[in-house]
């Protein structure tokens, strides 16, 4: 393999090779192509050989993952985050707090890891792939739905709630920290008024595409921002989709454009890069406490999410599909592990540890919720309508999904 990784072309073909591979396998099973690429990344690290990544690749897939994030906030329509605000924030903050609380209280007390290690361990394995969910969600043409949005929405409640206990528990505070919090909030204030004006004024259907090339500058600026103050690119991105997502909304095109860019040739690079973080070995002679923690984070998520599902008039199988997907993780599970790992907070054991229970996460319960649980199109529309007639003063059978009206005395 060294004369192919001395050679930027082939090193380029044998990346985009595994993507082809993938997403032509994902099709053949009709499984998430996100995961899919996870699971080729894991035997091109463990069976062919490929071990190191360049600058450029860490590049793209440090991109696709801040794409994928972008993408993600925009699908989040304005109106809709509004009409469902208390299932999202009441979902999104359960799905963060237990996991944190019982998995950082386990690895300290049990494990014996020191207190930093189990809070970022409790970090990492609080979130909910943002990135994992889109794809699953975009794949089953589920994004368009009113409760794909709401899982949307509160995965990121949940990972903002991550991004602020990192925030809390490890920020550097600096100079360049006092920076980004300025331009950041100024960015986004104006930031729906700029693109509406570019797509306006400069037309949607030019060649150049100046609105998606706006967009990847500001993307670009505000990552360098966050990562000169010792922050993560992704959360930055994260908000500048959601405040474009009003535009996005009237603008399909826009969407589809950047969508199919991302897809072809950014989220690729992530999802393989982060199946090479799994040693098979290093499972092998974890595998209790890499179980032990993948139960913990599944079983802690299902406690919170699950009744909280119930409670806003979904069905059993709807309910055990949120659960599941929100126990998902990737993108924040790794970045919060790889600050622990940059940092000298966690030893490389400790990583390798988190980023498996991680990336297994990600895989496990995506895969339960795809193959037993996966609702059908009109059904994740219809629970909108179902929560619009129970604000109406009418109420629903979970098991069955009837609805009754309230008896008139």
């Amino acid at each position: 393999m060294e004369f192919i990784q001395d050679n930027i072309w082939l090193t380029a073909a044998l990346w985009m090779g595994l993507a082809l591979a993938a997403s032509v396998i994902s099709i053949r099973l009709g499984i998430s192509v996100a995961l899919i690429e996870i699971f080729v990344g894991i035997i091109a690290g463990n069976f062919l050989g490929i071990h190191q990544t360049t600058e450029w690749i860490n590049f793209l897939a440090m991109l696709g993952s801040g794409v994928i994030t972008f993408l993600a906030g925009a699908e989040i329509d304005p109106q809709s985050l509004k009409t469902h605000l208390r299932p999202s924030l009441t979902i999104g903050i359960i799905s963060f707090f237990l996991p944190f609380i019982t998995v950082w209280l386990f690895a300290q007390f049990v494990i014996g890891w020191s207190m930093p290690q189990a809070q970022i361990a409790g970090i990492a394995l609080s979130t909910t792939s943002v990135a994992v969910v889109y794809a699953v969600m975009i794949e089953k043409g589920l994004g368009s739905t009113a409760m794909g949005k709401m899982i949307l929405a509160a995965c990121f409640i949940t990972d903002f709630g991550t991004v602020l206990a990192l925030g809390v528990l490890f920020a550097n505070f600096n100079i360049y920290m006092l920076v980004f919090i300025v331009i950041l909030p100024v960015i986004l204030w104006y930031m729906p008024k700029w693109t509406q004006y570019i797509i306006t004024k400069m037309g949607a259907k030019q060649v150049s595409e100046p609105e998606v090339k706006f967009i990847f500058f500001i993307l670009f600026l505000l990552g360098g921002l966050s990562t000169t103050a010792k922050s993560e690119a992704v959360l930055p991105a994260y908000l500048v989709g959601l405040v474009v997502a009003g535009v996005f909304v009237r603008d399909k095109t826009l969407v589809h454009r950047m969508r199919s860019i991302a897809f072809a040739i950014f989220t690729p690079f992530y999802f393989l890069k982060a199946g090479l973080y799994v040693s098979l070995p290093v499972i092998w002679s974890a595998a209790g406490i890499i179980s032990v923690l993948l139960i913990i984070k599944v079983l802690s998520k299902y406690v919170g999410v699950f009744p909280s599902s119930l409670s806003f008039s979904m069905r059993l199988k709807e309910g055990h599909y949120t659960s599941l997907l929100m126990s998902t993780g990737l993108t924040f599970g790794t970045i919060s592990s790889l600050f622990g790992l940059n940092n000298k907070i966690i030893d490389q054991s400790q990583y390798t540890i988190l980023v498996t229970v991680v990336i297994l996460s990600a895989v496990i319960p995506t895969l339960i919720a795809q193959r037993y649980f996966q609702p059908r199109h009109a059904t994740m529309h219809a629970w909108g309508r179902l929560r619009e007639l129970n604000k109406n003063g009418k109420t629903s059978n979970k098991g069955e999904g009837t609805i009754h009206k309230k008896p008139t005395h």
